[in-house]
């Protein structure tokens, strides 16, 4: 019986992995630690299909160290401390990495009998959870491992695999563009769940006159049970629905925000969602209710998170808060302002009284001097100058005509006495 496909195609190299490109691209600490080929313990925390086992593997190849598996929803006390004797015989002369998948499935007391083994460096322990580590995973262990956090696989990335799965199937299997774009959409960013949606549809394809088995987007929607929603990411509907979006919730309207935020949702397109409320708080709602930001951003990382189909729940909350947030847009306005003239205009030095102080030889150059410390003063304010010369009574932020914005202005009218 052959393997699963996910099994048969999984990346024997880091260049072959398919995402984290925050964590294995060149530069980056987590390819660093691994090229170096001196791994300390960690625990990989992500959701599934993502490639947590598969650079577990890489890591102990690369440390040439022989690799225990155990999945923590059935392994015991007793399993621990089978791998602990291995380290001690022939066969872990050059260290032993136990790889233990699910860890948040082990109690406390099953997670300290990882500790002296770990402590001692007999055993190198990479743990992986879908948990957030620091709420499963107990302090001890936590200190002695370094935490990295793997996200779900983009749709592009995820067509690289299905592409490559592909060639593994054989020449005879044939794959629809819209047919591999619609599995990419589908899979919620997790690798092994995509490649098991091919290989179930590349069995199910029959083969035409030539002999070629031709994957259409039609079996994938019935290995999937997910029917494919017509949206051109680079075309001009996705821009006319992307806009229709951030108009309906610039206009206060959270029954047009959410139809259009479902149209994106529905075509796989998490990120451009998550990306565009994110620019709407701070755009469109900005000072008018300063925390819009704030919620939005945690709503935004659950999303990513959670993946689909889950992701729509927070992502929900947070354009239906958007939308019937106050709004004002002054924040745009001003930082547009300030932009444009420094763009055209010369808009002259820092005021001497401003520049840093902090070195020797500043105070004969002028710099600082007649600075006032606004907290040495009633309310924490003393009138002086900030802008450049050139332009010292330019205007960029106008107050919005919201309520909190509002009684800003009015505390600063009081506070400057005008």
């Amino acid at each position: 019986m052959s393997s699963p496909l996910a099994d048969r195609i999984r990346p024997d190299s880091l260049d072959m992995v398919v995402g984290q490109h925050h964590l294995l691209d060149e530069g980056k600490v987590l390819r660093g630690i691994l090229e170096s080929g001196n791994i300390p313990n960690m625990i990989f925390y992500g959701p599934s299909g993502v490639g947590k086992t598969t650079v577990a593997n890489i890591a102990a190849k690369r440390a040439n160290k022989r690799l225990f598996k155990l999945n923590a929803t059935t392994a015991s006390v007793a399993d621990v401390k089978q791998v602990v004797q291995e380290s001690e015989t022939l066969f872990g002369t050059d260290g032993v990495l136990l790889y233990l998948d699910e860890i948040q499935n082990f109690n406390k007391k099953q997670q300290q009998s990882l500790l002296e083994c770990i402590e001692n460096g007999k055993v190198t322990l990479i743990a992986s959870t879908t948990e957030n580590p620091y709420f499963y995973v107990y302090n001890a262990i936590l200190s002695r491992c370094t935490v990295f956090e793997f996200e779900p696989v983009s749709a592009e990335d995820m067509c690289e695999a299905v592409d490559r799965a592909a060639q593994l199937l054989g020449d005879d299997v044939v794959i629809a563009p819209d047919a591999k774009e619609h599995i990419a959409n589908t899979s919620s960013g997790d690798v092994r769940k995509a490649l098991n949606t091919l290989e179930v549809a590349a069995l199910t394809a029959k083969a035409d006159e030539n002999g070629k088995r031709l994957v259409t987007l039609e079996i994938i929607e019935q290995a999937t049970r997910k029917k494919a929603f017509r949206h051109d990411r680079d075309g001009d509907d996705h821009y006319d629905v992307l806009s229709a979006f951030q108009k309906s919730v610039r206009g206060s309207d959270p029954d047009a925000a959410v139809h259009y935020m479902a149209r994106l949702l529905t075509a796989g397109d998490l990120q451009s969602v998550c990306r565009r409320i994110l620019v709407m708080a701070s755009e469109d709602i900005g000072l008018a209710y300063p925390n819009a930001i704030v919620i939005t951003k945690a709503c935004v990382d659950a999303a990513l998170q959670l993946g689909l189909p889950e992701a729509r729940i927070p992502l929900a909350q947070a354009v239906i808060m958007l939308a019937t947030a106050p709004k004002s847009n002054s924040a745009i306005c001003a930082i547009d302002a300030a932009m444009g003239d420094i763009a055209s205009t010369d808009t002259g030095e820092v005021p001497a009284h401003l520049k840093d102080s902090h070195y020797k030889g500043a105070e004969s150059l002028g710099h600082g001097q007649g600075y006032k410390y606004p907290h040495s003063y009633p309310n924490h304010y003393v009138a002086q100058q900030y802008l450049p010369d050139k332009i010292k009574n330019k205007k960029y932020y106008t107050y919005g005509d919201n309520k909190m914005e509002s009684a800003t202005e009015n505390y600063w009218k009081t506070v400057k006495g005008k």
